[in-house]
């Protein structure tokens, strides 16, 4: 059923229960045993600060010298999570340096972001590519990891592919896992996107992208931040950066996300308005068409939509360019990552879903100039589920957020059963030739 001209690569990255990170814990009461005037956080910090200075002594030793062997600079990242906790807590900052760390040890746990699966991939050229072999590529790979309670982080990979089309090499990521620091966005940052920044995170302590995690860190994400798309964005000035479109899943449902970044340790994060704004799947083209952002949308959960915008935050009027055509596809069809500009025009991998709810990886061929023309797209399926990809945590699944081009070759990273990650190579020519 899959397109014969795909070859598919040796490297499978899987889930690494070991990679953790340390991230922010602050318990509460059940609302039927609520202390008026006696929250669960004050009271652990009651029981803690009447300990002696021999005993508080004691138990930072036991904490540093147990994630010192996981993780840099635990001191440092205690006294910062006692700092986040001092202001709703009411507590002293003059406290002794042994009892603030203390305190951010009891409000911090360690999590392992990437223990269940690791999969939904998206690929953009690495910000340096300096040293690279000739006809070859540097990348940063996104993936979606799940942990404990099944909540979706982002964690990334780096790699290099070339020169020729089966050199394929994921680097071996970092041990450490970096959590970001919340900041206030800067006032010229403000004044340039025309909105506030949902939120500002400094993963600055990250050595390198395979440490940067990103958790999620307010109500609109608590239960998730999923599938991110990036795309390697140039503006007309010249200017490059990193824009991702990602789906925060929170209490009051699903909504669409915006983040950018130039070097994958400083992050803005941004809420989108408009009518697309509570669906999935949005993905941003990497350059302005006529002078305005475009993007793909599945908002209504079964077709594919296109808009155009002044800005990447707010889409008020996206058109339907596709629907589901074959079998593979009838019950819905969706993008996978952000379009790709090529010789014949914009080259969008889509999803399609179909008998038993199975997830195939098609492809479509939209007009450079006007993408809401199609000019074609596979009768059949890219890749499709097999006898050796049928099982995993969601069963019948092959899925991607994002490919990247070298040449007249296609790189794509592909997720199996939302558990793992694989790769595949196809000809450019090959794939538009078998297009109707």
């Amino acid at each position: 059923m899959a397109a014969s001209f795909v070859r598919h690569l040796e490297p499978t990255l899987l889930p690494d229960p070991k990679r953790t990170v340390i991230r922010p814990f602050l318990p509460e009461d059940p609302d039927p045993f609520r202390i008026e005037g006696a929250p669960r956080g004050d009271r652990i910090v009651e029981r803690m600060l009447a300990m002696s200075d021999a005993e508080i002594e004691e138990l930072v030793a036991v904490v540093v010298e147990g994630l010192g062997s996981r993780h840099r600079e635990i001191p440092g990242l205690l006294l910062r999570r006692f700092d986040e906790v001092a202001e709703p807590l009411k507590l002293d900052a003059g406290l002794s340096e042994s009892r603030r760390m203390l305190v951010g040890a009891y409000f911090s746990a360690e999590y392992s972001f990437e223990a269940a699966a690791l999969f939904n991939p998206s690929i953009v050229p690495h910000p340096d590519q300096s040293g690279c072999a000739e006809g070859a590529i540097r990348f940063v790979l996104s993936l979606r990891g799940i942990g404990e309670g099944h909540l979706s982080s982002v964690t990334f990979r780096t790699g290099t592919w070339g020169p020729a089309d089966d050199d394929l090499v994921i680097d071996t990521p970092s041990r450490q896992g970096v959590p970001p620091v919340i900041e206030e966005p800067s006032i010229e940052l403000v004044r340039e996107i025309g909105a506030k920044a949902l939120v500002q995170l400094n993963c600055r302590d990250a050595r390198e992208p395979s440490e940067t995690v990103l958790f999620p860190v307010v109500e609109s994400q608590n239960r998730g931040i999923e599938d991110l798309r990036l795309a390697h964005f140039c503006d007309e000035d010249g200017r490059e950066t990193y824009i991702g479109t990602y789906t925060a899943v929170g209490g009051q449902g699903a909504r669409q996300e915006v983040l950018q970044t130039d070097d994958f340790r400083l992050f803005h994060m941004h809420p989108v308005d408009g009518a697309v704004a509570s669906g999935k799947g949005m993905a941003l083209f990497p350059r302005k068409i006529d002078g305005q952002f475009a993007a793909l949308f599945r908002h209504d959960n079964e077709n594919l939509w296109f808009a155009k915008s002044d800005t990447p935050l707010a889409w008020p009027d996206p058109v339907r360019i596709m629907t589901p055509e074959y079998p593979w596809e009838f019950i819905q069809i969706g993008n996978c990552g952000s379009p790709i500009e090529i010789e014949e025009g914009w080259l969008v991998l889509t999803h399609g879903v179909g008998m038993v709810r199975s997830y195939c990886i098609g492809a479509a061929l939209l007009d450079r100039d006007d993408p809401t023309k199609v000019l074609g797209r596979l009768p059949e399926p890219l890749i499709a589920p097999d006898g050796e990809t049928w099982d995993g945590y969601v069963p019948n699944v092959v899925y991607s957020c994002g490919a990247l081009v070298r040449g007249r070759t296609l790189l794509l990273p592909y997720a199996l059963a939302d558990d793992m990650t694989s790769f595949a190579i196809a000809s450019l020519d090959e794939l538009v030739a078998a297009m109707r």
